[in-house]
C-alpha cells in the first residue's frame, strides 16, 4: 500500500540519526506491517536496516538477535549447532504463514513490535524468556523480559520515538527441551491460539500461551504440574478475546488440550533432546 503522507525516507547510519523518530516519523525495518494499511498520520520514515546489524549472533551466553533479522534468516539458523530449542525458530516462523517475499523481508523486530496476539516472534522471545533491549528516544537504554514487551492488541512498551534494539534468548533456556501446538480455523490461517512448553534442567516446567491471548501468559512451576493443575491454570487465564479468527471460549477450550498434550510430551522425557551450550557456539563457527 502506498503511504502517501509521507514526505522523507531517512537512512540511518548511527543512533543520532534515530532522533528524528517521533509520533509523526516511523522507524521502517521489513515494513510488511507498516504498508499493510493506510498510516495517515506519518510524515517520514527512518530506514533501521541501513544500520548494518548483524543477524544473529552467539555469545557465551546465548543467541543475539537483531530487530532487523528477517524471519528467513531466523529460520535458517544451522540446526547442526544443536540447540535442543533449535525446532522453535522455523516452528514459528512457519506460523507466520507468509510467503517467502515475506520470510525475506519481514523481521523479527517488527513482528514483535507490531504486537498482534498471533506474532509468532513474541511467542519465541516470551517463551524462552528472552529479553528486549529498547533505545529509548532519550538516548537511555532499557532491557526488559519479552512476555512483558507487549500490553495487548497492538500495543506495547514503546514510546514515540523509541527503538526495539534486539531481543537476547539465554543459553540456558536454548538448552531446554521444547514442545510446540498450535491450531487456527483453517489450515492456512493465522493461529487461534498457540503454544509453547519447556521443561528445563532444573525440572522446571513453563507453559507460554499466546495468539489466543492479547499479550502473552506464562504459567511457571517448579516442576511439571499435574494434568489437572494444569488445566485449572489455563481455564483461569483471563486475556481471552474474540476475533474473526476464533471465539474466546474456544481459544480457552483447545488451549486446555493442547496444554495437556505438552505436558504429556515434556512429562515423559519427550521433545527435543538436549544439547551442550559449547557444541552450539562450534556449529556456528563451522
Amino acid at each position: 500500500m502506498d503511504l502517501n503522507t509521507v514526505l522523507t525516507l531517512t537512512s540511518a547510519r548511527s543512533r543520532d540519526d534515530l532522533a528524528a523518530l517521533g509520533p509523526t516519523v516511523a522507524p521502517l525495518a521489513g515494513g510488511t506491517d507498516l504498508f499493510g494499511e493506510p498510516q495517515t498520520h506519518l510524515t517520514g520514515l527512518v530506514d533501521l536496516q541501513s544500520l548494518g546489524w548483524e543477524p544473529l549472533t552467539v555469545t557465551d551466553g546465548g543467541l543475539d538477535i537483531a530487530a532487523t533479522c528477517t524471519i528467513a534468516q531466523l529460520s535458517r539458523l544451522p540446526e547442526a549447532i544443536g540447540l535442543a530449542a533449535h525446532p522453535l525458530f522455523f516452528q514459528c516462523a512457519a506460523a507466520l504463514y507468509g510467503s517467502f517475499k515475506i520470510w525475506n523481508v519481514a523481521t523479527v523486530g517488527g513482528n514483535l513490535c507490531a504486537s498482534l496476539p498471533a506474532g509468532p516472534m513474541t511467542a519465541l522471545a516470551a517463551a524462552l524468556d528472552g529479553e528486549v533491549l529498547l533505545w529509548r528516544a532519550d538516548g537511555s537504554d532499557e532491557r526488559l523480559p519479552a512476555v512483558d514487551f507487549v500490553t495487548g492488541n497492538q500495543a506495547n512498551r514503546l514510546d514515540p520515538g523509541d527503538v526495539l534494539r534486539s531481543v537476547f534468548l539465554p543459553a540456558s533456556t536454548l538448552r531446554s527441551r521444547t514442545a510446540f501446538r498450535r491450531i487456527a480455523l483453517s489450515p492456512l490461517g493465522r493461529s487461534g491460539t498457540l503454544l509453547i512448553g519447556r521443561s528445563d534442567a532444573d525440572g522446571g516446567f513453563v507453559l507460554t500461551v499466546t495468539a489466543g491471548t492479547v499479550h502473552p501468559v506464562q504459567l511457571r512451576y517448579d516442576s511439571a504440574p499435574s494434568a489437572s493443575a494444569l488445566a485449572r491454570d489455563i481455564a483461569a487465564i483471563d486475556a481471552w478475546f474474540t476475533d474473526a479468527h476464533g471465539a474466546a471460549d474456544w481459544r480457552r477450550a483447545v488451549s486446555g488440550v493442547l496444554g495437556e498434550e505438552i505436558r504429556a510430551e515434556l512429562t515423559h522425557g519427550q521433545g527435543n533432546p538436549g544439547y551442550s551450550w559449547e557444541d552450539a557456539r562450534e556449529g556456528v563457527r563451522a
